[in-house]
């Protein structure tokens, strides 16, 4: 655009108005505010700028100077143009980088909107919030006070973004598993607020670094019935949306007739393409922390009684405050600890029955004095009741030990063999007990431990093999079929013969093994990998709670190509449900009453998408991600 001639701004600063009067002067601008802020038109509407942040303000009437004064005394922008004054370029606002993998890193910062909403969708995923939070009012007032140039946003982008976000991660996380060698399921089914049946659907594998991973896989709807064949279908369809329907190893699931149905169903169809590793004789895996509860439920049935009085009991007091206070009341007067409290159990958890028979103990003198001030109560234990539950805490505190099986590490085939072993080396010791109701409650445990395990001795014994505890003949039957199942992948041939196959040769190690065991310093004339692996075992320092099996393993890949291969699959393997159960407290949360509009879809995305996440921030994962937030809104320029 050309410039204006002198003579034509003259004439304008000169020229008489329309109405024939002079015109009228122009206030000059004399507050030093306007050398940080100038006045601009946008849309054709006068507004005031500021010259370092670009942030503009309406004109008000009179066109007062407090807000712009106001502004310019905390514009971060402004104060690093004047700290960088006469050096050169403005300088750059430094930010302490704490989401990187090697520590804090010092970066120059600029504010960037795509990556606030970005991380706003990941704040709102992995803590579980609502969509809505981002139209609350005082939210955005909060992050409109950290950062003016805040843009809101609305649930329906944040929707929107989620599932777009929860695709692209799909697509990652199906990269990292094409690179997966074997992965083991777990799945459980569940029930929502809204009386719809999900069903949670979890992977289990270890990656090239031999680090043990877990992911959720499919939270799905699954529509009634839920019989064996509908269960097997469902995992069928999510198997082959993933494209792992050739690594799947092994299956976890609960004792229950549907889901032994389904394993027979998805068994066949592994069996027909020739996909069944391990010749199928590890495939299903039953839920130790299940067989667990079933074990101990089972052996409390002779003290149902004593167990139901002080559950009433613990109901009754803890029901209303006014009983409880009184309850309080003797406590303090009996001098009892008063920095604990009664605890109600959950019937169907065993553990929870005797953390609730733990604690009443504690207060068993308070129990009788209560009777005296409220007349009303009826379900007092008898002294015989509160003395069998003593007896029955020694048995079950033993058990409660045994929290491996319950834990939120997964625990993995390895760590089977040496709990079973503690739990069936507690019912011997108990088994000697003289009262009937022990002998009695000791015998059914041990017919229901004899069982379930004895069908997990195989994967039991391979597993403890394989975490150096000990050197077990059976694993030269896995490993057979583990060499020939290979070698007919290999050739295109179907795996699911291969178990049939070099029976002599079975029996030829068998032999050798047998004669090493006597003749130890005899070197023999052939020996495979896992008569390396048997030998070398003997001198491990084996039992140390500091022994990294994973690692091992890692470390003698190339000594035992073979065998490491083997045990990738095996020391995956989830002897629990648990990581599939842990998803339903967090979908209890998304599958809220005020969340119940969300579609199947949209629920599958928020606890998939979530557990993926959480991966990425680790266990600190909600104070990191809360940093990254405040971090990108204030450090603005």
């Amino acid at each position: 655009m050309s410039s204006i001639p002198e003579s034509a701004i003259l004439y304008l600063e000169i020229a008489p108005s329309q109405d024939g009067l002079p015109p009228k002067t122009k206030r000059s601008k004399t507050s030093p505010v306007w050398k940080d802020v100038e006045e601009v038109l946008v849309n054709g509407v006068r507004k005031v700028k500021c010259k370092h942040c670009h942030q503009d303000f309406k004109v008000c009437k009179g066109n007062p100077t407090t807000t712009y004064k106001r502004h310019i005394d905390t514009c971060t922008s402004r104060k690093a143009s004047i700290s960088g004054k006469g050096t050169g370029p403005t300088q750059s606002i430094l930010t302490l980088d704490n989401c990187g993998h090697d520590g804090n890193t010092l970066t120059s910062y600029k504010f960037d909107k795509d990556k606030l909403k970005d991380i706003t969708y990941k704040m709102i995923v992995v803590h579980e919030y609502p969509f809505m939070i981002v139209e609350h009012e005082l939210f955005r007032l909060m992050c409109k006070m950290l950062n003016p140039r805040y843009e809101p946003m609305n649930r329906q982008t944040m929707k929107d973004y989620t599932m777009k976000l929860y695709d692209s991660e799909k697509k990652k996380l199906k990269e990292k598993l094409n690179s997966v060698g074997r992965i083991s399921l777990t799945s459980d089914l569940w029930t929502s607020n809204q009386t719809l049946g999900y069903m949670c659907l979890t992977g289990h594998f270890l990656d090239l670094e031999w680090n043990l991973q877990a992911r959720i896989l499919n939270f799905c709807m699954l529509p009634p019935p839920h019989t064996g064949i509908v269960i097997a279908y469902r995992i069928m369809e999510c198997l082959c949306e993933w494209g792992i329907e050739d690594k799947v190893s092994t299956i976890t699931l609960d004792n229950v007739s549907s889901n032994d149905s389904a394993v027979r169903f998805m068994k066949e169809q592994f069996e027909r393409k020739g996909k069944l590793y391990f010749n199928g004789r590890i495939f299903h895996v039953r839920c130790c922390a299940h067989i667990l509860n079933l074990i101990v439920q089972d052996g409390l049935a002779p003290i149902k009684s004593a167990i139901e009085n002080v559950r009433e009991s613990v109901k009754y007091i803890t029901l209303i405050p006014s009983r409880l206070h009184i309850f309080n009341v003797i406590v303090n007067n009996f001098c009892l600890p008063t920095h604990m409290s009664l605890i109600l159990d959950c019937p169907t958890r065993w553990n929870s029955s005797f953390h609730m028979l733990q604690r009443a103990l504690v207060f068993k003198d308070a129990f009788p004095e209560y009777l005296k001030r409220d007349k009303t109560y009826s379900c007092l234990p008898s002294e015989d009741e509160w003395n069998r539950a003593s007896h029955v805490c020694k048995l079950l505190e033993v058990f409660d030990e045994t929290k491996i099986f319950s834990g939120t590490h997964y625990p993995t085939a390895n760590l089977l063999f040496p709990e079973v072993w503690k739990i069936r080396k507690i019912l011997d010791e108990f088994s000697s007990d003289r009262r009937e109701f022990m002998i009695d409650m000791v015998q059914r445990m041990k017919d229901k431990f004899d069982k379930y395990w004895d069908e997990c001795s195989f994967l039991m014994a391979i597993g403890a093999c394989l975490d150096l505890f000990i050197e077990y003949l059976c694993m030269y039957d896995l490993y057979e079929d583990y060499v020939s199942s290979e070698a007919s992948s290999e050739n295109g041939e179907s795996s699911g013969q291969s178990g049939t196959s070099n029976l002599n040769g079975k029996n030829k190690y068998r032999n050798e093994f047998k004669m090493w065991a006597k003749e130890m310093n005899i070197a023999q004339p052939s020996r495979n990998e896992v008569d390396v692996y048997l030998e070398e075992g003997i001198f491990m320092g084996v039992g140390e709670e500091d022994f990294d099996v994973l690692n091992w393993w890692k470390a003698n890949t190339l000594k035992f190509p073979r065998l490491s291969k083997m045990a990738r699959g095996i020391l995956s393997i989830p002897v629990t449900t648990v990581a599939s159960k842990s998803s339903f407290s967090a979908g209890h949360r998304v599958i809220s009453d005020d969340r119940s509009s969300l579609s199947p879809e949209t629920v599958q995305a928020l606890l998939c998408l979530g557990n993926w996440l959480r991966v990425y921030f680790s266990s600190s994962s909600h104070e990191k991600v809360s940093k990254i937030f405040i971090n990108i809104i204030i450090m603005s320029n």
